[in-house]
């Protein structure tokens, strides 16, 4: 049996094509703090792998020489499958940028971004170069941030409507007490806290809008997320303010994990976005559920209420851009009618679709339909 050939090393510089080039190439990749690495397909063995692997991935060079299904070993479970797909597609000349996470002896894990491209020499042979960075703790950074971020979303949502109830309540007294006294100066001030009650609803809507409308506006930045932990989180939110907002929040899945690619800022605003319109158009002691669905190929999220349902003459132009289709909510809170345009858009460049059922009196359910990572079998 040949016995395989040991991780490329600067040694061996000399031993190639162009060595003066190759030279600084491998001392480069010799000092670096990423992982540099060139894998015979053919072989499948590793024909270069520089010294920033053992640091990384927890394992020797010549431990993944002899045994290269080490490697694989060392992947996650649940990004084995995906991974598995990103390689294949990488056989068929598609370069591939993805993130996975890796487990070590210890039991910890670290995510590592891979960017992974085919090479072929004048000979015809093909080998999968590239390079992988532990990016575990900036993972964690940007994971706090979008946690915060979609915390942030769904208080403010809480916020408006836990000041819609008595702002609106402050008003209808003032518009009672001023009919019932003929003092000029009681008039002004009940004047005065109408239309402060009135900004006081107004200023908080238009935030909570501005700040969707600002998400939107930057460029869609697409990762690979785990779908149901992070909608759990915003009905959670929602959960500790059901006292307050006087609604039920019920949240299922059809798998206790799913991913798929989206720029999560954006998709999870998206879905505050629209709890929020449940919200709005939902008596109190109503019931808003949400739900995610496996469709094999696709993810379907549905948000449903009980809610005063949407008439028939509003429907057609709900997601039009200025439609004529806004209305007040129950409690009187403000619409622009720009946040189902700009939902319908954010799902659009997710490659997905958008679509409702509704009963007047009945309720609302709203369906998102979004493509999930391609599986092996794609």
């Amino acid at each position: 049996m040949k016995k395989p050939k040991k991780p490329l090393a600067a040694e061996h510089v000399h031993s190639l094509p162009n060595a003066p080039y190759a030279e600084f190439l491998i001392e480069m990749a010799e000092q670096i703090n990423q992982v540099v690495f060139v894998f015979d397909i053919a072989t499948s063995q590793f024909l270069y792998l520089n010294p920033s692997f053992e640091s990384i991935w927890t394992l020797t060079r010549e431990s993944v020489s002899t045994h290269p299904e080490n490697v694989v070993k060392s992947i996650h479970k649940d990004d084995l499958d995906f991974l598995t797909n990103a390689y294949q597609e990488l056989k068929g000349g598609t370069q591939q940028n993805v993130e996975f996470r890796i487990n070590h002896p210890d039991g910890s894990e670290s995510t590592i971004r891979l960017s992974a491209f085919l090479i072929k020499t004048r000979t015809g042979r093909v080998a999968v170069a590239g390079f992988a960075t532990d990016v575990t703790e900036y993972k964690k950074y940007s994971d706090i941030l979008k946690r915060h971020a979609a915390k942030k979303n769904s208080i403010l949502e809480i916020l408006s409507h836990d000041l819609a109830g008595p702002l609106g309540s402050i008003q209808g007294l003032a518009t009672i007490l001023e009919g019932n006294t003929q003092k000029k100066e009681d008039i002004e001030i009940l004047q005065l806290i109408k239309e402060t009650s009135t900004r006081g609803i107004t200023l908080i809507r238009d935030f909570v809008k501005q700040e969707f409308l600002e998400s939107a506006d930057i460029e869609l930045i697409k990762t690979r997320v785990e779908l149901v932990s992070k909608i759990q989180q915003i009905i959670e939110q929602y959960k500790l303010s059901e006292q307050n907002i006087a609604k039920t929040f019920h949240f299922s899945s059809s798998r206790e994990k799913i991913y798929a690619e989206i720029d999560e800022v954006k998709f999870m605003q998206v879905i505050n976005n629209l709890i929020s319109n449940a919200i709005k158009f939902t008596y109190d002691g109503g019931v808003i559920t949400t739900r995610i669905e496996d469709k094999n190929k696709s993810v379907v999220i549905s948000i449903q209420d009980d809610g005063i349902g949407i008439p028939e003459h509003l429907r057609e132009g709900l997601f039009e851009k200025f439609t004529k289709a806004r209305r007040p909510g129950i409690k009187g809170e403000p619409s622009v009618g720009l946040g189902m345009s700009i939902t319908k858009t954010i799902v659009e460049w997710h490659d997905g679709t958008i679509g409702f059922e509704s009963k007047e009196n009945k309720g609302t359910t709203f369906y998102i339909e979004i493509p999930k990572e391609k599986s092996i079998s794609t």
